[in-house]
């Protein structure tokens, strides 16, 4: 397959270069011509920039679905999203645990203790979390638009999307027409697991033209193909998740409108999908004492306040919300699975948000857009470190109330705000230029809080000895706080050559919070001669150049996207594991420096078929580096990131009459990735020491098929296959050495039908 994409990225130079337009089709009418031609102008307009635009005309990489396009190929989640988006990969090794990749600006696919690299927003709220907590699945659904943009967004997205950001805009209510529909999706895994999907949608016009409820609500109940040995359930990872929103519009004048939202998830698995390869054959076991449970509810209240004052549309976006985990891993294997170790973590997020921004609308060569931001987070976390009672008993381990040798709980507080701006002067219609700022200040702070205890069962248990156990209280305690100020920067310029045709240049910057430790300063009690935890890491920041060219030829018959990108990483926030005790730790380290190259290219030969062919190559590694941050991070020069060199995907779609108000049609998806390293090489704090959890993830190969037909305007049927071939490649590995079951695979082959009936 590289081959072939290395083909079509030569082919895609090729036809850049200026071309007159394609002539006539013989025998065609002018009339059949303009029919034609005006069923195929599907102008995709996104806000990537906080205005309205054509994707093909905005300076910086975007890839955007509608929902149409998202039902027709199936996809109702995050690893839908990255199947479709050149340069991007997700990192999920099982539910409620999702984190992008973008470009290489990945050191490990799980980024424990550090805020993710690419944000993730359901309209302006982001959901993104550190890569030590459980992110939901998101349901796909009734959604207006999904933006995935690529290289940092930090003028006008913040210090949550260094490498990127995917944007979740919810579908707005109609105020004129009543809508309803239900999307039903059966499916059947490795035979036995049984999956349900179900996804319904209400629209009621409650005062014409002023008033509208939207109602959307889901249930999903999907049957796991993992079986736990140390539990004795099969289909362990079993996941139920539920959940919906309502939406009222009101326009009380025809400009102005306020946009009220509530929006619920929960999303509850049994137990994670995690396997470990060496139980069995078929790559399908895990083992643990207790199922391990990521489990997720968000509550969230919205409300939009859209003004038109002519010269300018205002926006005000205010944003609350709860979100409550579950965190709940055996840690066995830290210790050769000998030794009762688990970790029952439950926090508690309160989010605040508020945004406001003008967005000039002058027919004038200056567009403008100006705004302010306020991010307010408290995060509290109770940490419950579990034993097991007969192992206690067997060792007359006492002084415990119950099975728990330790408890503790910590909240983190932190704020961002910030203003942005962004300025686009247009000398022509052909050629423009965009400068952006955003200055920002952030601050955390984590705190200890009285209660709890602490015990030496540990370094008991580890030396084989029994007894009483020593129990000390926890005291209250403030940590340092970490702070950061400064800009980010965008500049970018935009030029056509002809009207189907854009290049662009552009220059961006981005940054992530500062992270402090909350064991800052700690020996460890099991091996004093072990790293001390650092209190934390500042700020990392990231330089992006880019230029890119988008056009489309033959009459909207062809339409292709390059971009080709140079990143500077600086001060990279990485995460650690001390050995002893396997405490985590966030530090900073050097710099790394990624390149590469993304396409997406999408054809139409002949009416009815569609051919679509995305990828990119990327490399990425670190370029500087101290002996101490080598020794503190185990990374080394040279050390590539954790990303894959080459990675594309081939979709072919062919639409057909089938009968009287019949449409059939036809998909199949083929995507390639390869493997990548899952962390840097060597152990932390033991320089020169290959990590016994250093594992690559494997080249992967899956394909998705589906057939099915559109009955009249109301009813459509469609039939799948999702891993057709039944890959079960390693597509993720964990960098910590506390599970057993440390690997991941894609969800084995699955068929299945989608019935969609809209009225």
């Amino acid at each position: 397959m590289k081959y072939v994409l290395c083909a079509s990225v030569s082919a895609v130079a090729l036809i850049a270069l200026p071309c007159p337009a394609l002539a006539q089709t013989s025998g065609e009418t002018a009339a059949e011509e303009n029919q034609q031609s005006s069923d195929r102008d599907d102008v995709i307009v996104v806000t990537a920039t906080r205005r309205e635009m054509n994707v093909q005309d905005i300076p910086l990489s975007v890839t955007a679905f509608s929902q149409e396009e998202l039902t027709t190929k199936g996809i109702v989640g995050y690893e839908g999203l990255a199947l479709e988006t050149p340069g991007a990969v997700l990192n999920k090794p099982t539910a409620n645990f999702n984190t992008f990749s973008v470009r290489g600006v990945a050191t490990n696919g799980y980024g424990a203790n550090l805020q993710n690299t690419v944000a993730v927003y359901i309209d302006e709220l982001p959901i993104s979390a550190n890569g030590n907590s459980t992110q939901l699945d998101s349901t796909l659904f009734d959604v207006e638009r999904v933006e995935f943009l690529r290289g940092p967004q930090g003028t006008l997205f913040g210090s949550g999307s260094l490498a990127g950001a995917v944007r979740i805009l919810t579908r707005s209510p109609d105020l004129d027409e009543f809508d309803a529909e239900l999307l039903v999706d059966f499916g059947l895994t490795e035979g036995d697991s049984f999956r349900q999907r179900y996804n319904g949608m209400v629209n009621i016009p409650l005062v014409e033209d002023r008033l509208a409820l939207r109602v959307v609500g889901f249930y999903r109940n999907e049957e796991g193909w993992v079986e736990n040995i140390g539990t004795g359930e099969d289909n362990a990872n079993t996941l139920e998740s539920f959940g919906g929103r309502a939406i009222l519009q009101w326009e009380p004048t025809p400009d102005t409108s306020v946009r009220f939202m509530y929006l619920h998830e929960t999303s509850e698995p049994e137990d994670s999908q995690l396997i470990n390869p060496n139980l069995g054959t078929d790559r399908d076991q895990r083992r643990t004492r207790r199922p391990d449970i990521f489990a997720g509810y968000l509550d969230s209240y919205n409300i939009t306040l859209d003004h038109d004052f002519g010269f300018a549309n205002f926006t005000s976006s205010t944003t609350f919300s709860n979100y409550d985990q579950s965190f709940i891993i055996d840690l066995d294997a830290t210790f050769g699975g000998f030794i009762p170790f688990a970790l029952d973590a439950l926090a508690y997020d309160e989010a605040f948000v508020q945004e406001m921004r003008l967005v000039s609308q002058t027919d004038s060569r200056w567009d403008w857009v100006v705004g302010a931001f306020y991010y307010y987070k408290r995060r509290d976390v109770d940490y419950n470190y579990r034993s097991d009672q007969a192992f206690l008993d067997a060792f007359g381990m006492t002084g415990l109330p119950d099975e728990y040798y330790s408890r503790s709980s910590s909240h983190f507080v932190s704020h961002e705000l910030a203003a942005f701006g962004e300025l686009t002067y247009r000398f022509s219609d052909n050629f423009w230029l965009t400068g952006g700022m955003r200055y920002g200040s952030l601050d955390v702070q984590g705190f200890a809080e009285e209660g709890g205890y602490t015990s030496n069962y540990l370094a008991r248990a580890l030396a084989g000895l029994s007894g009483p156990l020593t129990v000390t209280p926890n005291v209250a305690a403030e940590g340092d706080e970490g702070v950061e100020e400064g800009p980010s920067f965008k500049f970018s310029a935009s030029y056509k050559p002809m009207d189907n045709i854009t290049l662009y240049a552009t220059y961006a910057t981005g940054f992530r919070t500062p992270v402090v430790n909350a064991r800052g300063g700690l020996p460890s009690t099991v091996d004093p001669s072990d790293i001390v935890i650092p209190y934390g890491a500042v700020s990392d920041e990231l330089e992006n150049f880019e230029i890119g060219l988008k056009g489309n030829w033959f009459n909207n018959r062809l339409s292709a996207n390059i971009a080709a990108y140079l990143i500077d990483w600086s001060d990279i926030q990485v995460q650690a594991n001390r050995v002893s005790d396997q405490v985590q730790f966030a530090t900073n380290i050097g710099g790394a420096t990624s390149q590469g190259i993304e396409f997406e290219v999408n054809a139409m030969p002949t009416d009815g078929l569609n051919i679509g062919i995305n990828g990119s190559f990327n490399s990425a590694e670190v370029d500087e580096l101290t002996a101490t941050q080598a020794a503190i991070s185990g990374a080394v020069l040279g050390a590539p990131m954790a990303f894959p060199e080459f990675q594309g995907s081939i979709y072919v779609n062919y639409a057909w009459s089938a009968g009287p108000n019949t449409l059939a049609f036809a998909n199949v998806n083929a995507r390639h990735v390869d493997g990548f390293v899952n962390q840097f090489p060597n152990v932390p704090g033991r320089p020169g020491v290959q990590s016994p959890t250093y594992a690559p993830t494997e080249d992967y190969q899956t394909v998705n098929a589906s057939l099915g037909a559109h009955f009249g305007e109301n009813f459509t049927a469609t039939v799948y296959v999702e891993n057709a071939f039944d890959n079960d490649s390693l597509i993720y590995s964990h960098p910590e050495a506390f599970a057993d079951a440390r690997f991941s695979t894609l969800r084995p082959r699955t068929i299945g039908v989608r019935l969609n009936y809209r009225h």
